[in-house]
């Protein structure tokens, strides 16, 4: 094993690397710029939607790994809104079986904290514990306190995390977008912020008092923000992510097109700049993608109408890089520990984490056309950003290629 100090960007560079991909390679040791390359950690994502078994029109294991593995991906987490729901043994084992089939890159399952994630009864926790990343309920937020703590005490019990979407379903009132000043301007119903952080506050309450590993999904307020930072601060053990749309993106970006619909929605300005300052503070420890892929018809009915959800692996790194990074917000560094090593650890993904090649300095415009995903709905198609992934390795296997960079004459 030897390491390799970033240099010109060339065909016999690339070349090396594939030949040689057990290259033992750490973020510390390389500088971007422009002509050079830089290599960085796989990155693990907590939060995808693969939508197999169930919906594989949307997504697939397979579909999905080579997209996670395009975006300097090497290990992904599963959320458990699939058909069947994985709440005991028997229906996990269909998609763990379909993850050993096809994944090509390690994908950890999320089992649900409810049968069926309806909200009634506890999920068969026990004898699934050995097999997932932990328990979540994603797309749902779990509506009885009483049920939420009777969760929070047996994965407690059994030393999991429950990974929470935080939403009060009697705030929705068939909202779809933020409720803010698009959706007033523009006639459109909105979702108010208490309906994430109202549950927010709820459920740091009884992991406090159940002693529960809690984890908050894909936050987007400012009150949530300071929730949290203030849990911190109270010693409980909670940790959260949020997405970069999130960072990047606010209500006055919005647009008449579904691919500008998710969940949580897009919220104000104000918002948005509290989770930077989240970002920078340590109080948020990662991002997330919520990578959430829909047919093309599903995400072409406006913003009332279309399926809430879009596509984000392939495009984190580029965006937050270009915007937090390369604006001076954060440094690279900063950027590897929320994408690499603060999910790895607070999820206990113990694995050789492999690495991805990047050409920093490299300008582009993001075009869906070039997904590897099933998805190709994201606010950020014609964007121009910086960053370009060459190459991602994993167990010491090439599985990404930019086959275009090799092709290309050195310069």
């Amino acid at each position: 094993m030897k390491d390799i100090k970033v240099r010109k960007m060339s065909k016999s560079m690339i070349n090396e690397l594939i030949a040689h991909p057990s290259i033992a390679l750490s973020v510390d040791s390389f500088s971007s710029g422009d002509g050079y390359l830089t290599i960085l950690p796989g990155f693990c994502d907590v939060h995808v939607h693969f939508r197999e078994p169930g919906f594989s029109y949307k997504e697939t294991i397979f579909t999905g790994t080579r997209a996670a593995a395009h975006g300097g991906y090497t290990a992904v987490c599963t959320m458990p809104n699939l058909n069947p729901v994985p709440d005991s043994a028997d229906t996990l084992k269909e998609q763990l079986d379909i993850i050993k089939k096809d994944a090509v890159i390690p994908v950890i399952p999320f089992a649900s904290i409810t049968k069926g994630e309806l909200g009634n009864a506890l999920s068969d926790m026990e004898e699934l514990a050995e097999n997932v990343a932990g328990f979540s309920d994603d797309g749902h937020g779990v509506q009885s306190g009483d049920m939420m703590r009777a969760a929070m005490e047996k994965s407690a019990e059994l030393g999991k995390i429950i990974s929470a979407h935080c939403e009060v379903n009697e705030l929705l009132h068939g909202g779809y977008i933020h409720d803010g000043r698009y959706s007033k301007s523009h006639g459109h119903r909105g979702i108010c912020s208490e309906s994430e952080w109202r549950e927010i506050e709820r459920d740091i309450k009884l992991a406090e008092e159940t002693g529960c590993a809690f984890h908050v999904c894909h936050i987007s307020t400012k009150e949530s923000v300071q929730i949290i930072r203030d849990a911190k601060k109270s010693g409980i053990d909670v940790t959260c992510e949020t997405a970069p749309h999130y960072l990047v993106l606010c209500e006055d970006d919005l647009k008449e097109d579904g691919r500008w619909k998710m969940n949580p929605p897009l919220r104000s300005r104000e918002d948005r700049e509290a989770l930077i300052e989240g970002i920078v503070d340590g109080t948020i420890d990662m991002i997330a993608t919520d990578h959430a892929p829909h047919s093309k018809e599903e995400k072409s009915r406006g913003l009332e109408k279309s399926a809430f959800g879009i596509t984000g692996l392939e495009t984190a790194f580029q965006v937050v890089f270009t915007e937090l990074v390369c604006n001076g917000v954060i440094t690279l560094d900063r950027l590897a520990d929320l994408m690499c090593y603060n999910p790895r650890k607070r999820f206990k993904i113990k694995s050789d984490i492999g690495y991805s090649v990047w050409d920093l300095g490299r300008q582009y415009k993001i075009n869906t056309d070039d997904f590897l995903s099933k998805g190709k709905s994201t606010p950020f198609d014609g964007k121009i950003v910086f960053g370009k992934c060459l190459l991602t390795v994993f167990n010491n296997e090439i599985i990404y290629l930019d086959n275009d960079t090799l092709n290309t004459e050195e310069h």
